[in-house]
């Protein structure tokens, strides 16, 4: 465990039954907890952060949510050496077909940056064939970017790649606000793109909007709805 932020974790979970966790870059993982009596009440899913490197070992990343049962449990009960049940991999938050040949634009906020993490250098390391990538990610301060080192990292290293933080409650040298005036300033000439949005449904909501208003269709948007 490392706490990444104030309210925010890093887990890595080893999967003991198993030499080798084979899943795919955006799928998640369903986590099986004594916080209810009822079973489906007890399951909490978490996108994988890590990407497929044919271990047994994979990165969650939860933020404790006050209140929250299961987050509640996560962070003051489980401690190295615990155990749960666990479900997976599920999930189809995938790369879609074709966006090698488009921009893509993957807007996150918070712990929605889990899976394109997973995605991005797993296309890094396997020199996937790509256009333009646009990481959008939104976030209050700037004690609250996960990442943020190995990122910028990445955008040195990764041609095509570009890392766009954007604070919406802090002064700084970077961008200010939300992630919308990004990507609508980024996609002013239409050009054909891919989306992938992962976060509250709040900003999917929004952004599923404002993309059909920038004259996008509905295929070209992919969404995971945290929350």
């Amino acid at each position: 465990m490392e706490q990444a932020t104030p309210n925010t974790r890093r887990y890595w979970v080893q999967i003991s039954e198993a030499e080798s966790f084979h899943f795919k870059p955006g799928q998640f993982v369903t986590l099986d907890m004594p916080i209810h009596e009822q079973r489906n009440k007890r399951w909490r899913s978490y996108s994988i952060a890590s990407m497929p490197d044919d271990s047994n070992v994979i990165e969650l990343l939860i933020a404790f949510v006050d209140g929250g049962l299961a987050s509640e449990y996560i962070f003051k009960e489980i401690q190295v050496g615990s155990t749960f049940t666990l479900r997976g991999p599920q999930g189809v938050f995938l790369t879609p077909p074709g966006a090698h040949e488009r921009d893509m634009y993957l807007i996150c906020t918070g712990t929605g940056i889990a899976p394109f993490r997973s995605m991005l250098f797993h296309m890094h390391h396997h020199k996937t064939p790509h256009q333009n990538i646009h990481l959008i990610y939104g976030t209050r301060t700037r004690e609250g970017l996960l990442y943020e080192e190995e990122l910028r990292g990445l955008e040195e290293k990764m041609p095509g790649f570009h890392y766009h933080p954007v604070l919406s409650r802090a002064q700084w040298e970077g961008r200010k606000g939300y992630v919308h005036q990004v990507y609508e300033e980024l996609c002013k000439d239409k050009a054909p793109a891919a989306f992938m949005l992962c976060g509250w449904r709040e900003m999917i909501d929004e952004a599923k909007h404002r993309i059909l208003e920038l004259g996008y269709d509905r295929k070209d948007v992919h969404v995971e709805i945290y929350g």
